[in-house]
């Protein structure tokens, strides 16, 4: 009974948590990865030289919500305006994963999995050409 009490919560939960962390990663990067291809169909620039999306364009992927979307214009790297109208290379967004750790409850195990916080932002980018 003792190894059964020892393994269940020294070796099981926090390796369940490490599982339940990654599949919160892949669902999330895949999401990105799903946006960021189905930007290339909707090019943002409008005529102006303003950033402009189609109406309808979707912000919520299988759950996760894209946000901080910026669409770079030109090789200098700085963002589309006005007075940047070269054509657009890439755009970067990103979303935010919470974790919820079952094993963290103890001190050692949430400074192990979580160490100031449980709550991530994942960045990504995305050529236009």
């Amino acid at each position: 009974m003792i190894v059964y009490v020892f393994l269940v919560s020294f070796l099981l939960v926090p390796l369940a948590d490490v599982a339940a962390a990654g599949f919160q990663f892949i669902s999330a990067w895949s999401a990105l990865r799903s946006f960021g291809q189905y930007v290339q169909y909707y090019n943002p620039l409008g005529p102006d030289g303003t950033v402009t999306w189609r109406p309808g364009l979707q912000t919520t992927v299988a759950g996760h919500t894209i946000g901080n979307l910026r669409v770079v214009c030109g090789d200098a790297g700085a963002a589309c305006s006005p007075s940047n109208l070269d054509s657009p290379k890439y755009i970067t967004f990103s979303t935010t994963i919470t974790l919820a750790p079952i094993g963290a409850r103890a001190p050692f195990w949430r400074s192990v999995l979580c160490p100031t916080t449980c709550t991530y932002t994942l960045p990504y980018s995305e050529r236009f050409q």
